[in-house]
């Protein structure tokens, strides 16, 4: 691999989260029975007119705004002519000469380095069907023929898998930051075609590969790392490569020729002759741009500003459901660090256990809130602390009441406490040489018995004090 470049180009695919489709007004709506959402529209019917979903031109430029594109003012629908059985109609409404939105970039890091993604565009188009296949035949199901996609084009800049991988993982969660598209992998809101071509330094851009359809992650970064050697082995053994497109087998781990590549000339675009060029003025977009949230970035650089490290800023900023639960439950209460350690260690550990695709934190911010105060305050201990989030995460109530029922209030009495004390210090003398000794770790053995005595009710930070004055 070292004595040739690689080259990659990412085109990216995400159903916008529109109540309608594209064109007509069909439910966008994923998990139904098949072909129950279809009109005359969306499946081509002699007749049938097209009208936009101005919602979905919106959520469009917001993307675009995003990420920093230019948003075209005059943007034209084109006719992509070409048959396959999910394409009723033999054509897709896309753009090419006048996209919504042009230019832009993503930012990201791999290996400690920077890098600007630069983006060619993000267009709008309506979806295609899909294709059922099983052993019987083929089915086609036209409930996702015309749902509104977004089309994100990059630049070939990227040169590693890792690169695309940080690129994709990027804008996927600039998507859900700015909320225009749910991004489920296993739903087909989002999906990735990847270009790839390699060559020597100092020699023209080899032949490219379009690897399509891609729907995860560690399919693309795969996908990429196989197709690269594939084509060095063709390479170096005296061959040619071909621009075609390619499918990515995942249990087999290859990519197999599915058919020449085209170019946008073999499609035989021309305007729509039954939509209307829009024209989006500057007041819109500028409106548009108003309503964006404050994203990744961003807020990453505001929490650590709050004395967050780096690692903390960008796990918080990974989703925004973490980061808008972060700043939920700080507005409640104020105590960055303490609250960023229980989401990045507590909530995420029963977030993985879950193993949900949905990012669902059953806890009202106020209430975890008020779980963490409780804590803090000395109220409950660590133990405690713990077994009301576990109660809190199958049903979410007042953290005091669970508290109150359980019996699980920390035991402050600092006389009663010394109670205990007096009598394991006087049941121990082992202990207390080898703590008078020197060793500190016996402080943990003191601290369990305590434990035991109480419950799990006693204050750790009071059995410390007491133990230290009892025993000198």
């Amino acid at each position: 691999m070292s004595e040739y470049n690689l080259v990659i180009g990412l085109e990216v695919h995400s159903e916008l989260n529109t109540a309608t489709k594209c064109f007509c007004r069909c439910k966008n709506e994923f998990g139904s029975e098949p072909n129950t959402h279809c009109c005359p529209v969306c499946t081509g019917m002699p007749g049938a007119l097209p009208i936009l979903n101005k919602e979905a031109v919106k959520k469009a430029i917001t993307m675009g705004l995003a990420v920093g594109c230019k948003i075209n003012n005059h943007s034209v629908f084109e006719r992509k002519n070409y048959y396959y059985p999910d394409l009723p109609k033999a054509y897709q409404i896309s753009q090419l000469e006048y996209p919504l939105c042009v230019g832009g970039h993503i930012d990201i890091v791999v290996n400690g380095q920077a890098k600007t993604i630069r983006l060619n565009r993000i267009h709008l188009e309506e979806d295609a069907g899909k294709l059922i296949h099983d052993h019987e035949g083929t089915l086609v199901d036209y409930n996702r023929g015309g749902v509104p996609l977004i089309e994100i084009v990059s630049e070939p800049d990227m040169n590693s898998a890792e690169e695309a991988v940080a690129y994709l993982e990027k804008l996927r969660s600039t998507l859900l930051y700015v909320g225009v598209s749910n991004c489920k992998m296993q739903e087909g809101n989002i999906r990735f075609d990847v270009n790839i071509s390699v060559n020597k330094p100092g020699d023209p851009l080899g032949t490219r590969t379009e690897i399509k359809n891609l729907n995860s992650f560690r399919a693309v970064q795969r996908a990429i790392n196989y197709e690269a050697q594939r084509q060095i082995d063709v390479l170096d053994d005296g061959g040619v490569i071909i621009q075609e497109t390619r499918r990515w087998d995942d249990a087999l781990g290859k990519t197999f020729s599915m058919r020449t590549k085209e170019d946008s000339q073999d499609y035989r675009y021309f305007p729509d002759p039954d939509i209307l060029a829009i024209e989006i003025d500057e007041k819109f977009v500028e409106q548009v741009r108003l309503s964006l949230p404050k994203l990744a970035d961003q807020r990453a650089i505001d929490y650590k500003q709050m004395g967050l490290s780096i690692q903390d800023a960008e796990l918080l900023t990974s989703q925004r459901m973490y980061s808008d639960y972060f700043d939920e439950v700080l507005s409640c209460f104020n105590d960055p660090k303490f609250v960023c350690n229980w989401i990045t260690s507590e909530v995420f550990k029963r977030l993985n256990v879950d193993e949900s695709d949905v990012i669902d934190i059953p806890v009202a911010p106020n209430n975890m809130a008020k779980l963490l105060k409780m804590y803090k305050d000395g109220e409950i201990n660590q133990a405690a602390a713990r077994q009301v989030l576990d109660e809190l995460w199958k049903n979410d109530s007042d953290p005091a009441s669970i508290v109150d029922a359980k019996g699980l209030r920390q035991l402050n009495d600092v006389s009663a406490m010394e109670e205990i004390m007096k009598k394991i210090i006087e049941e121990n003398p082992k202990a207390v040489a080898e703590l008078k000794a020197g060793n500190s770790k016996t402080m943990a053995f003191f601290v369990g018995q305590a434990m035991k005595a109480s419950q799990g009710k006693a204050n750790p930070k009071i059995i410390n004090e007491i133990v230290n004055r009892l025993i000198k």
